[in-house]
């Protein structure tokens, strides 16, 4: 009996083609406009929308507001939001948007304004000046010592003129950012306004208490409010 032969296979090798490197992780991209040594914490965005637009568009600012709100958490969910509504003169001329970033005092617009904008004239010596865009009160020539909160109160009170004002809207707008300790109850709100009266001296009688309502702005003959060009803004 013959033995017979039995070829073993080997399978044909071939070079396999070099493994490319994973791919590193992409570095954070970085904003244009902002420098070294700076983050970008949030940002603006300025949307020129009147009133009556919204209402021919069927629906109104705080349904836009609400709406931007909600898609900011879908996108990031956590992310903190802050809204202001711009007011204006009626009939203040010039494209929305830009009546908004002057109102908001968006510095670029600011600085381009200021470029075309005569100097405004001397500050008149007597009666008080409220001061909207400077965020300060002159009475008779002399500044104001008014803290933030109490210039906030007066400029609440002065975007609402004639109008009484119950302490509860009060506390509702210029204390919906702050936690519970900072809120203030409603007869805190008496407190705030003595104090914000005999900071105005002679002319504490702008700022009426309207007794079992709230408070209220008057215009006297010597005041004056200053815009520059525009409100400065109130909380939304």
């Amino acid at each position: 009996m013959s033995l017979a032969t039995i070829d073993t296979y080997r399978p044909t090798t071939r070079p396999t083609a070099p493994v490319a490197p994973a791919p590193e992780p992409a570095a954070t991209s970085r904003l244009r406009a902002v420098p070294e040594g700076t983050e970008a914490r949030g940002f603006a965005l300025y949307i020129g929308l009147d009133e009556q637009k919204a209402l021919d568009a069927g629906t109104d600012l705080s349904a836009v507001v609400s709406a931007l709100k909600r898609l900011a958490s879908e996108l990031v969910p956590g992310a903190e939001t802050y809204a202001a509504v711009a007011l204006a003169p009626v009939g203040a001329g010039g494209r929305d948007v830009d009546v908004v970033r002057l109102a908001l005092q968006d510095p670029a617009a600011l600085a381009k304004h200021r470029q075309v904008v005569p100097v405004e004239p001397a500050e008149p010596k007597g009666g008080v000046v409220i001061d909207i865009s400077r965020k300060r009160v002159q009475l008779d020539g002399e500044t104001a010592p008014l803290t933030y909160k109490e210039f906030e109160l007066l400029q609440f009170l002065v975007l609402r003129e004639g109008r009484t004002i119950d302490r509860a809207e009060i506390i509702s707008t210029l204390w919906s950012e702050g936690g519970d300790d900072d809120t203030p109850n409603e007869r805190t709100i008496d407190v705030h306004v003595r104090r914000l009266r005999s900071k105005l001296g002679a002319y504490e009688d702008i700022v009426r208490t309207v007794r079992g309502a709230g408070y209220r702005f008057d215009r006297h003959a010597d005041v004056a409010i200053r815009w520059a060009s525009t409100p400065s803004p109130d909380i939304f």
